[in-house]
């Protein structure tokens, strides 16, 4: 079905405006302040968790002591956002990876953003396509480790919750390493010639029979 060359790309737009949707909408649930819980059951000392919160710039503060202390949510929920941020970048380096392929040969990535190959030296490797589509991967699989260690524990504080750490600052560190690369891969992308002068891109859509 021809589609225009715009209209393609214009749907990454679309999903990453969702992706912005998901972090506003996750900043505005999780600006709940958990000071003043304390081990579990609040503190036999005069706090005031309401003013610390306001002071803190959070919008609320806990309404049960004990779900305020076992609460990992917002971690899983970030873990959530942040997988879904990869899946589309890995849509567009599955994407990139194909159209630069020779049998497409609609684009071309530049130097700065792909390698030669080792033992072929007229190959030139999508690098950042593949590895946008790789790292997705380690997204999904962070906020796998998460949900499963939060699936059976009990309430208050467990051990087994300082393992939400490493999950959430890794996916944190991959795609501040993984979306300025797309982001400069795509603004250096070299797009076939006649797909800039007529603006149009056919598009298949093979059905299984």
């Amino acid at each position: 079905q021809p589609v225009s060359f715009g209209h393609e790309l214009a749907k990454h737009a679309h999903a990453f405006a969702r992706d912005l949707d998901r972090i506003n909408d996750w900043l505005a649930r999780t600006s709940v302040s958990s000071l003043g819980a304390g081990a579990l059951a609040g503190s036999s000392l005069a706090l005031e968790p309401a003013f610390t919160a306001k002071n803190l710039g959070f919008d609320s503060t806990f309404a049960n002591s004990i779900d305020a202390v076992s609460d990992r949510d917002y971690v899983a929920e970030a873990l959530f956002v942040m997988t879904m941020i990869g899946n589309h970048l890995s849509r567009i380096g599955e994407e990139w990876t194909l159209w630069s392929s020779q049998e497409f040969a609609w684009a071309k990535v530049a130097d700065a953003y792909s390698t030669g190959s080792s033992i072929m030296p007229q190959k030139k490797n999508p690098d950042m396509a593949e590895l946008a589509r790789g790292k997705s991967g380690r997204l999904v699989g962070n906020l796998m480790s998460v949900l499963t260690m939060l699936k059976g524990l009990p309430f208050a504080y467990n051990r087994d919750l300082q393992e939400d750490k490493e999950p959430l600052f890794d996916s944190i560190d991959t795609l501040l390493l993984v979306l300025p690369a797309v982001t400069g891969m795509i603004a250096t992308i070299a797009v076939s010639g006649a797909l800039r002068q007529h603006n149009y891109l056919v598009w298949y859509c093979w059905e299984p029979y």
